[in-house]
């Protein structure tokens, strides 16, 4: 819920219109001007708040600054910036930046590798698991791990290799999402020591409050867990739907190769990300070949 579901962007191009005698328009451009950008999310989290206050500091120290998504690069200034503290970790929040200009992409090296992202990420995810302490949790975050420990390159991975840890890391968020859901109902019924009665056995009481506030400090990772787990999905999807589908008849790999990476070598590539072929850049009869977005840079290939 932090990523919001849509950013609009774009803007207007001033014109003077000059209408003269006959219908006649003379129209001169004035220039490009972006409109503001603007969305809303959730700050989500045990550092919800801080995040907040980071943001609102944003705003007023009216500082140009970088803003960025997927090939979009703006030099913006925060002109608003709103939330609303319902809990120390879930704060509703709306932003919106005047545009000052376009930037440059950057380079390549400044950018996190999507390998990178999604390892970096699974390594938060066992680490949070720890703090929750949930068993069945911990032992799901372990087996997408593993899965993901044998990816050598997520751009040139087979389709079902990605389909496997994908569907890893949907258990993974399946079960943070029912443990949220646990911590909520406990919260719901908060239990006091004021609330005590009679009649009531303390003992039981005692263990009610104890696991409220059980609930209490483990529903802030939960919530954090589960939005990492949601961005090792959104990673791994968008590799998955970028690989191209090619139909050859007898064809012949290092050709493929050749046409989509300008590199003949890099048949090895094909292979990898088709694994019921044989080891050999010769295609035997009509098939359906995956074509990653990028070919792999370490060459060779696995043992068949």
């Amino acid at each position: 819920m932090e990523i919001p579901e849509a950013l609009p962007f774009g803007g207007t191009q001033k014109l003077a219109v000059h209408e003269l005698v006959g219908g006649t328009r003379v129209i001169h451009s004035m220039g490009d001007f972006e409109r503001p950008i603007e969305w809303s999310g959730w700050l989500l989290g045990e550092d919800a708040l801080s995040r907040a206050r980071e943001l609102d500091n944003l705003r007023i120290g009216g500082q140009r600054l970088l803003l960025q998504w997927s090939e979009l690069y703006y030099w913006v200034v925060v002109r608003e910036f709103n939330a609303d503290f319902q809990r120390a970790y879930k704060i509703p929040y709306k932003i919106s930046c005047e545009v000052s200009s376009t930037a440059a992409k950057p380079q390549s090296s400044d950018v996190q590798s999507i390998d990178g992202q999604i390892r970096s990420d699974a390594a938060a995810l066992a680490d949070m698991a720890n703090a929750v302490g949930d068993g069945t949790l911990s032992c799901l975050i372990n087996s997408a791990n593993s899965a993901i420990t044998t990816v050598a390159s997520f751009a040139n991975a087979a389709q079902s290799t990605l389909s496997n840890v994908l569907q890893q890391v949907t258990a993974v968020r399946d079960r943070a999402q029912a443990l949220v859901t646990s911590a909520n109902n406990q919260l719901m019924t908060v239990a006091t020591l004021g609330g005590i009665l009679p009649n009531n056995p303390v003992a039981q009481q005692v263990a009610k409050l104890n696991g409220q506030i059980n609930s209490a400090l483990s529903l802030p990772v939960l919530v954090q867990l589960d939005r990492v787990a949601g961005r090792v999905q959104k990673n791994i999807t968008s590799v998955y739907k970028s690989a191209k589908q090619v139909v050859t008849a007898g064809g012949d790999l290092m050709k493929i190769a050749a046409k989509e990476y300008n590199d003949a070598m890099a048949w090895t590539s094909l292979a990898k990300a088709n694994p019921d072929l044989a080891w050999d850049p010769l295609v035997q009869g009509i098939r359906n070949l995956v074509v990653p977005p990028n070919k792999d840079g370490a060459g060779g290939l696995p043992k068949p």
